[in-house]
């Protein structure tokens, strides 16, 4: 049976130290491609981390994938932008998903129960978290509840 290895990413809407998170990122993502069996990548839209993080997951599958990666786009419930450009998106991500529990909870906390459906199903949980506060903030204090492995790419080495 195949090994799959799925890793998240969380971070806050706005980031700061751009090319150097993007550098760990880049690093980090050559690392999983080139020595697990196959990575399936989850993420969100929700802010400039995801969109950071998700041009660095496609520059790495262009560079390193053998076929051995999934990149599937997690949306907290059906949302317009998608429904208008459908096609866009499915060019872009190897799926679209709207996560079950999430598209049935109230609006202001979907976000954050699909992040918490999107921790529970992944190996790594990767961040960018530069701030103790915000929902960003909040996954990863679930993540760390529930023994996940974490990497903060914020984090000062």
């Amino acid at each position: 049976m195949m090994n799959i290895y799925t890793v998240c990413f969380f971070g806050h809407r706005y980031i700061e130290r751009r090319t150097e998170i993007s550098d760990r990122l880049d690093k980090l993502l050559h690392d999983l491609i080139t020595q697990k069996e196959y990575v399936d990548f989850l993420i969100g839209r929700d802010g400039e981390f995801d969109l950071l993080a998700s041009a660095a997951i496609k520059r790495a599958i262009r560079s390193y994938s053998y076929g051995n990666t999934h990149f599937t786009l997690v949306l907290p419930y059906m949302k317009a932008e998608y429904r208008d450009n459908e096609k866009e998106y499915l060019d872009y991500y190897d799926e679209v998903e709207v996560c079950a529990e999430s598209s049935e909870a109230h609006p202001k906390s979907a976000i954050q129960v699909r992040n918490r459906s999107m921790i529970d199903r992944s190996d790594l949980v990767v961040c960018c978290i530069q701030h103790k506060s915000g929902g960003a903030y909040r996954t990863i204090q679930y993540a760390e509840k529930q023994g996940k492995k974490i990497v903060n790419l914020a984090d000062e080495n």
